[in-house]
């Protein structure tokens, strides 16, 4: 019965590319011409911190990076999607300030093949990057919460919304310079029920990783308070050259 209600429900009103708005055959998918414009992350890529690598020559020492041989990382592993680039940028601010909704089932697609190292290594909770207050209410809704549920249906992972809040009202990140972003975060998160994150592997989700400030100080957070282990995951990431 559900399958005949979709299918006429795609007669009436067919699903669009969410790049172009180009037909396409299924609901949350792109059209061959948007596809073909996503770079994806893939392999290889550094086994800690998923920054790609550009060629097989920077993978000698066992596909880790440079930087995380020789700095040691509170995170687990980072995984992201898709690069950052002016293509996949314009969808995720729709998505993110646009109400453009409907992107985050393609968005947690995803998020769950960019998650398969975290998936195998084991994953008991997904815990969306929190909204102050302020800005959960101007904007009505927090994109890395909606990510995490649709995420949630198909690897049947729990999602914790509760936990993990922002009790700091910080400028926006993207107008800061790196050093001023860490600055900006710090101690901007607090953990409200620690009970339910204790010896858990918490899995942190968020649109983009930029220079890793605000996830890293949520890292902090959950560690400080019990979690046994914290990855994160990012629709997009930005490749510093």
């Amino acid at each position: 019965m559900k399958q005949f209600f979709t299918f006429l429900l795609n007669l009436v009103l067919p699903p669009r590319c969410p790049y172009c708005g180009q037909i396409v055959e299924r609901q949350s998918t792109l059209c061959p011409n948007c596809f073909e414009k996503i770079k994806f992350i893939t392999a290889p890529y550094c086994k800690i911190c998923g920054r790609p690598f550009e060629s097989e020559k920077q993978t000698k020492n066992h596909f880790i990076c440079p930087h995380c041989a020789s700095h040691k990382s509170i995170i687990r592993m980072n995984r992201s999607a898709v690069l950052y680039d002016d293509f996949s940028k314009k969808a995720i601010l729709s998505f993110k300030f646009s109400d453009h909704l409907q992107t985050a089932k393609l968005f947690a697609k995803w998020l769950n093949l960019a998650g398969k190292d975290i998936f195998d290594l084991g994953a008991d909770l997904l815990i969306p990057v929190p909204l102050s207050f302020r800005r959960l209410i101007y904007r009505r809704y927090n994109q890395s919460a909606l990510l995490a549920h649709e995420l949630s249906k198909l690897t049947h992972i729990p999602v914790d919304v509760c936990s993990l809040k922002k009790i700091k009202n910080t400028k926006p990140q993207s107008l800061l310079a790196e050093k001023a972003r860490l600055k900006n975060v710090k101690n901007a998160f607090e953990l409200k029920k620690p009970l339910n994150i204790k010896g858990k592997r918490i899995v942190l989700i968020d649109d983009v990783m930029t220079t890793g400030a605000t996830l890293s100080e949520c890292a902090k957070v959950l560690l400080k308070n019990g979690a046994k282990s914290v990855d994160t995951l990012t629709i997009a990431r930005v490749i510093k050259e």
